[in-house]
Order: structure tokens, then C-alpha cells, then sequence
């Protein structure tokens, strides 16, 4: 885990489905270099990131679209 305030300037995405109201949002860092991605808590954007494997932030991103945590 490392501080969202101690990455190199990012730029970092949450989905469009997350609406204006904050909600239950992840954030991505996008083009970040290395071979994890920053993750992060949209409601806490200076607090801890957690580092994710690309292949296993791929698998997530598969398992949400084929509906693997709708409710």
C-alpha cells in the first residue's frame, strides 16, 4: 500500500456508472508506469493506494462485466 499523495502526478479514472454523488467508487491511475496499477477510494482520493498486479486488476475488470457482483 502506498499514499495517493506520494505518486508521480496521475491522472486517475472511476467509472462513468459512479454518478456525481461519490457512492462506492474505485479510482484508477491511468498510464501509470510499472507493471501494478494504483488503486484507490474515490471518497478518500489523498488517503492509501493499493498497488494491483495488471493481470489481476484484468481479471477483476472481466469478472465485473460478465456480472460477477451484481447484486
Amino acid at each position: 500500500m502506498i499514499n495517493s499523495t506520494d505518486l508521480p502526478a496521475t491522472a486517475w479514472r472511476k467509472s462513468s456508472y459512479s454518478g456525481q454523488n461519490g457512492g462506492n467508487c474505485l479510482e484508477v491511475a491511468v498510464g501509470y508506469p510499472g507493471p501494478s496499477l494504483p488503486v484507490r477510494d474515490s471518497k478518500n482520493p489523498s488517503g492509501p493506494a493499493l498497488l494491483v498486479a495488471s493481470p489481476a486488476w484484468r481479471a477483476f475488470l472481466a469478472h465485473v462485466r460478465e456480472g460477477g457482483f451484481s447484486a
